[in-house]
């Protein structure tokens, strides 16, 4: 469960409380910063001598329905909740993402996005998974465009993840073609505007824009969409992924009728209620 250290000293208090952790990894220099309850386990990684540990990977037994992770979201009411994802719907996540958009050896991953919100997961594992390469960005780059034009430029990376207002900020920077590295930009967290997703085709003709939509809860995203240059003025939010069933709901939470379901989906006031498989 990520703790991070920008967060106000407040509600980390409060997600350490709340989840009941029993052992915090953290490094020296953080430590006086982190809320650190009477009882608490603490290790300070950048300080730890391993010389005496074995150089084998533990016997743990674990199985699919095992929680893999917990990540503190804001919550509907702006008070943080805890989303726990287990490992058989985090490899379903990445396994349909390698089967979707064939990640090889070639690639480099930009990991920029904080620890903090479910994208970082699949940032940081799928290349891991697949022998890519994955670079991570300094705290903070996210947030500086001409920062990430210098890594993407640097390291040759190819895949990246944005929020699109954020993705309107990097498309602002002047020298994104440059970037002719990048063949798979990742969008997420927010709705796409169809301006925003021609203004891509626009500057990267040669990079694929994906739409992805999915909670924190349901292990990053339940459904993908490929941006397609057909001159519509809303982007889709697209199918489910593998293992995944969607289901569109009115705004009574009635199950929305298949000839309704494609109109509540571009206008209507509606909630998606996914289960895997």
């Amino acid at each position: 469960m990520p703790l991070d250290p920008e967060y106000p000293a407040e509600r980390l208090a409060f997600i350490a409380e709340d989840s009941g952790i029993e052992l915090l990894l953290t490094q020296h220099h953080l430590r006086a910063s982190l809320p650190v309850a009477d009882g608490l386990s603490v290790v300070e990684l950048d300080r730890l001598d391993v010389a005496q540990h074995a150089s084998t990977n533990p016997e743990v037994a674990l199985h699919g329905e095992n929680i893999a992770y917990v990540i503190y979201t804001s919550g509907s009411t702006g008070r943080p909740k805890g989303a726990a994802n287990r490992h058989q719907a985090l490899n379903n996540r990445l396994q349909w993402m390698q089967d979707a958009y064939h990640l090889t050896t070639d690639d480099v991953v930009l990991q920029k996005t904080p620890f903090s919100f479910g994208v970082s997961v699949w940032e940081f594992f799928w290349p891991l998974m697949q022998g890519g390469q994955l670079v991570v960005a300094p705290p903070g780059a996210h947030r500086e465009p001409a920062q990430l034009v210098e890594l993407i430029r640097t390291h040759n990376i190819t895949t990246l993840h944005f929020v699109p207002s954020m993705l309107q900020a990097f498309l602002a920077h002047g020298e994104i073609e440059a970037c002719t590295s990048l063949t798979r930009l990742m969008c997420s967290g927010e709705a796409l505007p169809a301006e925003l997703q021609n203004q891509v085709f626009t500057r990267l003709p040669h990079t694929w824009l994906y739409n992805l939509y999915g909670p924190t809860e349901a292990a990053i995203d339940v459904t993908h969409w490929t941006c397609q240059d057909d001159g519509r003025n809303q982007v889709a939010i697209g199918q489910p992924i593998a293992g995944i069933r969607t289901y569109v709901l009115d705004g009574d939470l009635s199950l929305a009728s298949r000839g309704n379901s494609i109109s509540a989906a571009l206008g209507w006031r509606v909630a998606i209620c996914t289960a895997l498989i």
